[in-house]
């Protein structure tokens, strides 16, 4: 029997509501904050990335560099991670990620109010397993490069880059695309370091 879906956030905003689609927090309802731009990654296309992944992150350090709703970085700590990044900037999304870790509970989870690029630089070298990376479709390519070269820098040498794009994105250098596909508008990808011989 499919256990009932408990809403985590208080309020139902107007651009919806999403659900972790894996793990301990199965069917648990996430609400979307109503930001212009923001865009939860799809039940599907979650599914995908996880599966790529193998399912679960037992142990794994992740950093969701824009956080939004959360649905990716909630996904990873219900699938096992031990360590969870949700770092936003906007208030109504950063209230809502917060309710969300408190009602889950996941106190594995951070909600980082901050900038993402300035997050994914002090993190330069700090080793995480899965850098989560789906910054808002409008910003200029320069900008979305250097979100690239930043998450790379932050992530561990056998660490891996999800990355979501309107357009296919190529990873930064000495990266390689691993898995990608196409869901609607969005490109994503899973990059992992070119391992020489």
């Amino acid at each position: 029997m499919k256990p009932t879906a408990t809403p985590v956030a208080a309020k139902r905003h107007a651009q919806g509501r999403v659900r972790v689609v894996g793990g301990a927090f199965r069917g648990r309802v996430l609400a979307v904050p109503d930001v212009p731009g923001l865009r939860p990654t799809p039940d599907r296309v979650r599914e995908t990335l996880f599966n790529w992944l193998g399912q679960r992150v037992d142990g794994w350090h992740c950093l969701d560099a824009f956080a939004g709703s959360g649905a990716l970085g909630l996904e990873a700590a219900s699938r096992g991670a031990a360590r969870v990044w949700l770092v936003e900037s906007h208030p109504a999304a950063k209230r809502l990620l917060q309710q969300a870790v408190q009602a889950l509970p996941a106190p594995q989870a951070k909600v980082v109010v901050a900038d993402a690029a300035r997050v994914l630089a002090d993190q330069a070298g700090a080793g995480w397993d899965l850098v989560l990376l789906d910054p808002p479709f409008d910003v200029a390519a320069a900008t979305a490069q250097r979100y690239e070269r930043l998450a790379a820098g932050a992530a561990a040498e056998h660490g891996w880059i999800y990355r979501e794009s309107p357009q296919p994105a190529q990873p930064p250098p000495g990266w390689q695309v691993w898995r990608q596909g196409r869901a609607g508008a969005v490109n994503f990808a899973l990059w992992r370091r070119i391992i020489k011989p």
